[in-house]
């Protein structure tokens, strides 16, 4: 016997890279054929625990130059921050507006933005449970080279971790 699925809630979470587009996408598909609510949630990496964790396994000529470089998202993320996340609130809410313009036929409608701090796989995993999301929707590459070293693949990890189904979205390079 086959079980009967349900979606009504579902989690879409992003990493606000120029692909999140395709990966609503789905999200969108899924809520107009199910009649479900979406909750977008976008994880800020906690930069303390990512130091720990890269600290190591870098010189220090290395971690400077990687300082050096990221010197200006670093201050957009502290502006950010500071604001409540602003920002990175108005990227998610211009998401929608533009899959609502985009996606005319589609019906859908959003119940929340999240913005936790934290590291994205175990945070997805979380908010999936916490607000009860029956799927989670979510792209299959992230940030890529130092970070996704550290952090594993996250999609892999949530794949691993979630007691929610995953609909994996395979994003294009």
């Amino acid at each position: 016997m086959f079980p009967d699925v349900q979606i009504k809630k579902i989690l879409y979470a992003t990493d606000l890279s120029e692909y999140a587009q395709k990966t609503f996408a789905y999200a969108v598909s899924l809520a107009d054929h199910y009649n479900a609510g979406i909750t977008i949630l976008h994880v800020v990496i906690d930069s303390e625990e990512a130091f720990a964790h890269i600290h190591g396994s870098l010189s220090r000529e290395d971690l400077k130059k990687i300082q050096k470089e990221h010197v200006k998202e670093a201050r957009e993320v502290l502006i950010g921050k500071q604001r409540g996340n602003v920002p990175i609130r108005e990227a998610l809410t211009r998401i929608c507006e533009e899959a609502k313009e985009k996606l005319e036929d589609k019906t859908f409608s959003m119940d929340e933005i999240v913005i936790a701090e934290g590291n994205p796989a175990d945070e997805i995993v979380k908010q999936a449970v916490e607000r009860d999301c029956d799927v989670i929707v979510m792209g299959s590459h992230g940030h890529g080279g130092l970070i996704d070293s550290w952090l594993g693949s996250v999609s892999r990890t949530v794949l691993k971790r979630s007691k929610k189904p995953v609909l994996m979205v395979r994003l294009d390079e």
